[in-house]
């Protein structure tokens, strides 16, 4: 009786498996970049500097972007939209400024953000950035307007 799995045809099975799976793997590698590529909006200076700010604040470590960072403060990756600004680069600035500006707010019980002292310059550019990141196709998250 011979055998069915020779070691030829085993090692073919493995090499001939492997090249279909590279291949699918940089298929849908490519596809994936190409979608990134088409759905991301473009940066600027300004939202790079936002992000800088965002970044040398730590931002992060009390609010979430897209579900990623802390839950001590709210979702900010679509308060461009619950605010009403996300068309207005303007009213968003002065709006951020302003919330900002107004920190802390000194309620009792209530989560108090810290004073930062950013001058327009940083104000404008992490509306900027706030903005381009609420124009992202995050594919519905977050799951509520409340973040």
């Amino acid at each position: 009786m011979s055998e069915i799995l020779t070691k030829s045809r085993a090692r073919n099975v493995f090499y001939g498996g492997s090249l279909f799976f590279i291949a699918v793997f940089v298929g849908l590698t490519v596809q994936s970049h190409n979608y990134v590529v088409s759905t991301t909006p473009a940066l600027t200076d300004e939202v790079i500097l936002g992000k800088h700010v965002w970044e040398r604040n730590s931002c992060i470590n009390c609010h979430t972007l897209h579900g990623e960072g802390a839950y001590f403060a709210p979702e900010v990756g679509n308060v461009m939209t619950r605010w009403g600004v996300l068309d207005d680069p303007d009213a968003a600035a002065e709006m951020l400024g302003g919330w900002m500006d107004a920190q802390p707010s000194g309620v009792e019980g209530r989560r108090q953000m810290p004073h930062f002292e950013l001058t327009d310059e940083e104000k404008r550019g992490l509306s900027e950035f706030l903005r381009w990141a609420d124009q992202m196709n995050t594919q519905s998250w977050p799951p509520n307007d409340a973040g």
